[in-house]
């Protein structure tokens, strides 16, 4: 399948300017200031004056095999649809297991994260979970990441939460040694994604840990740090000092802060927004503290409160499409297949109405997903 993006303001996420972007197949094949309609290949072309083109979003912290349980048997989440994903821009997720590693495994989040993948999405998973030693499927962290081709690398580890084990600093180390070998034998990035609870200590784990270690920084990935202020703050200095940092979107607790705010807050800071991821902890629970039925994250949160970045708090669109393509991709060890658009990444593109910010087209490996604001391509499941 051939398509042709006609005239659009494109973001790689940096800002190229009006060009046309040509796909053949699933790749990107040329981006220029003007592409010619060949008349001896049938091209469907797409008008994009007035839109913006960047590539897909990707979201690190997905529950796609289902969350929750916190609150008893029937506050587990069902398994995600690829509607809810692809609905809010995103072309590539990775898939967490979570705190419940009793009801659910990493057999049942590889099986859901294949299954997206035949739907036409693109995924990967972390092997393991809140506990340490982690849950895996192989026996071994290094071997699951090594050698089963969508583990990525291992998470969500928890620290400074009442629901993990807390691990000492050479139980971490050890965690981080595995994803780190297996990742050097499996050609991957070998992340270590960290949950970061309400607790006293925040990040200071994660801190004493790599001040007494080797471990290069970049493997480290903590998240949910917009969630408290006190660790907020943790974060900010983290970051100052060269480390990733992945804020929630969201936050409805009242005890941090929306994505929006944490940005513009971080970047006053001085941080530099290369260090700057968001996820959404989609299709997680969100227990109930007062006897109400229990919430759900959602993904289209991620969308929500990038869009939110650009036209409340008047981050620069590029600094903000960053922080859901490039930095994530880099992370991941998937630049520039992912999260750039460049001649060679794959055709992973999201087309936003330059005013309103709304998703018109979704293409995801050269297939349209999202069509004039309308999806198209419906999982199996989906009506």
């Amino acid at each position: 399948m051939f398509i042709l993006l006609k005239a659009g303001e494109c973001f790689a996420p940096e800002r190229l300017g009006c060009k046309d972007v040509f796909i053949a197949g699933d790749k990107i094949c040329k981006i220029e200031e003007s592409i010619p309609i060949c008349d001896f290949i049938e091209t469907e072309v797409i008008n994009c004056t007035g839109k913006v083109v960047c590539p897909g979003f990707i979201d690190q912290h997905v529950h796609i095999a289902g969350g929750g349980g916190e609150n008893g048997p029937s506050s587990r989440v069902p398994e995600i649809m690829l509607g809810q994903i692809i609905s809010a821009g995103v072309t590539t997720v990775v898939g967490v297991l979570g705190m419940d590693s009793i009801t659910r495994n990493i057999a049942g989040l590889l099986a859901k994260a294949r299954a997206l993948d035949s739907e036409g999405l693109n995924t990967y998973i972390y092997t393991g979970s809140y506990q340490v030693p982690a849950s895996t499927l192989t026996g071994k962290v290094n071997s699951d990441i090594a050698n089963i081709d969508k583990v990525i690398g291992v998470g969500e580890v928890a620290i400074s939460d009442y629901r993990s084990v807390h691990p000492s600093a050479q139980m971490l180390k050890e965690l981080a040694w595995e994803a780190k070998v297996g990742a050097m034998v499996g050609g991957k990035a070998g992340v270590m994604h960290i949950h970061v609870g309400d607790g006293k200590q925040g990040i200071l784990p994660l801190v004493e840990m790599l001040k007494d270690s080797e471990f290069p920084m970049e493997i480290f990935v903590p998240t949910h740090l917009n969630r408290n202020l006190h660790v907020f703050g943790q974060a900010t200095e983290y970051a100052k000092s060269g480390g990733n940092i992945d804020l929630t979107s969201g936050e409805k607790t009242g005890k941090g802060l929306s994505v929006p705010d944490a940005v513009e807050r971080l970047l006053r800071a001085g941080v530099n927004v290369d260090r700057i991821t968001v996820s959404s902890d989609g299709n997680g629970s969100i227990p109930s503290q007062d006897g109400n039925k229990p919430g759900v994250g959602r993904v289209m949160q991620l969308y929500e409160e990038i869009r939110q970045c650009i036209a409340h708090k008047a981050i620069p669109i590029e600094s903000a499409l960053k922080m859901v393509t490039s930095n994530v991709a880099k992370i991941l060890g998937l630049y520039p297949a992912k999260g750039a658009l460049k001649a060679g990444s794959d055709a992973d593109i999201l087309v936003l109405d330059r005013q309103s910010l709304a998703i018109e087209w979704l293409i995801i490996k050269g297939k349209i997903f999202i069509r004039n604001g309308n999806i198209v391509m419906k999982g199996v499941y989906e009506n």
